[in-house]
């Protein structure tokens, strides 16, 4: 993973852009896991949710990172 990507001349934190995707699957997989009836297995529900975007974070963070 680089530090910064240009977007139009303005440079932001890669970081960020992965958050942003991960926001966005983490919607998806949200709308998915309700769907399919899984919340009724969890005690909190948002804390599910933040433990997802975090762990979706953290695999894009690790495919976008630098190969070995």
């Amino acid at each position: 993973m680089i530090g910064e990507v240009s977007l139009g001349g303005v440079y932001v934190p890669t970081i960020l852009l992965l958050a942003i995707a991960a926001l966005v699957l983490t919607g998806v997989v949200t709308r998915l896991l309700s769907a399919f009836g899984a919340y009724r297995f969890v005690a909190y529900r948002p804390l599910v949710d933040l433990a997802l975007f975090f762990l979706l974070l953290g695999l894009l963070s690790l495919l976008t990172g630098p190969s070995l």
